[in-house]
């Protein structure tokens, strides 16, 4: 006899190359297809008239109105991380479809790198080094910026936010911060006005997701509102930042230092003003990328996506 057809299962599109095995267990029910790399909006319109998914789960790439009307089945599109702002949430809400996020997945790995390149831009690690590879000792010469006592500015007080506020007030610095939204913070955190922020901060790390609202708050006029030799950190988007400002800051000394891990365009092209400043500490966004956060974001993504799904079949 013939065996039976397999049930045809329904489809989930992952905009990378893979997802954690962990995250890949929790779909058994599904077919799992993945768009690669370093997908274009253009080959994940394709991949959704092509596969029909009832979710996607977005790493890379963005997902707009074109993908989702290619694909009439979907409803449900779930970030492998906490920014959305690659997602058409207007798009998403007009159709019917959810977006949801990984929310503090990757709060640990994001905060950490923000503290690495807070400290790296204080410590000098990078001019340092290749001071010592060029065979300069520079001990009597050199002297670093010393935290404890400073002041840090954080803009978003989510999981990351909180994290590192916990981290700097470890290390004995006065935390300030910004966030309309944050309820519940611990007492060793002043919530202040953007104006304050800019006025009191040593140091300023933006934890926020980019909106219109906020797009390159990080611009001449707030700029010119800071200490003189204030420190820039950026682990969240690269659009909260007017890059020729900052450039311009950091080459007049107004800024001592900036550690980026996001940009406005990624990857960033070669030629790019940043690459030529040595006093811009860049790292190609990878704050979130650590082998737990990999596995926390593929998992979370995964279970929102799955939530969503549960409770449409529950209403069909």
């Amino acid at each position: 006899m013939t065996p039976p057809p397999t049930a045809h299962k329904p489809a989930v599109l992952v905009t990378g190359a893979d997802l954690a095995p962990e995250a890949l267990a929790l779909l058994g029910s599904y077919d799992v297809h993945y768009a690669g790399k370093t997908p274009s909006e253009e080959s994940i319109v394709d991949l959704c008239r092509t596969h029909n998914p009832v979710a996607i789960i977005v790493r890379y790439s963005k997902v707009g109105a074109a993908a989702m009307d290619a694909a009439p089945a979907l409803r449900v599109i779930s970030k492998h991380g906490s920014g959305t702002d690659t997602i058409d949430k207007a798009a998403a809400a007009a159709r019917g479809i959810d977006v949801v996020a990984a929310v503090g997945a990757n709060a640990a790995a994001v905060a950490e790198q923000a503290l690495a390149l807070l400290m790296t831009c204080a410590k000098s690690v990078v001019a340092l080094d290749a001071r010592m590879r060029h065979g300069h000792w520079d001990k009597s010469t050199h002297k670093s910026v010393e935290l404890a006592g400073k002041t840090i500015g954080l803009i978003g007080l989510g999981a990351i936010g909180q994290r590192m506020a916990a981290m700097a007030h470890g290390m004995d610095m006065r935390v300030i911060g910004h966030d309309p939204y944050a309820k519940q913070l611990p007492d060793y955190i002043d919530v202040v006005s953007l104006d304050t922020l800019w006025a009191e901060s040593d140091a300023i790390s933006l934890h926020c997701p980019l909106t219109d609202d906020n797009r390159e708050m990080v611009n001449a006029t707030a700029l010119s509102q800071c200490r003189a030799g204030v420190i820039l950190v950026n682990t969240a988007r690269g659009g909260l930042v007017n890059e020729q400002a900052l450039l311009a800051a950091v080459r007049s000394g107004h800024v001592m230092a900036a550690g980026l891990d996001s940009f406005a365009v990624e990857p960033m092209a070669q030629g790019h003003p940043f690459q030529q400043e040595p006093r811009i500490i860049l790292s190609p966004h990878i704050g979130g990328v650590t082998g737990a956060a990999y596995v926390n974001m593929g998992v979370a993504a995964a279970r929102n996506a799955l939530a969503v799904l549960a409770r449409h079949s529950a209403h069909a």
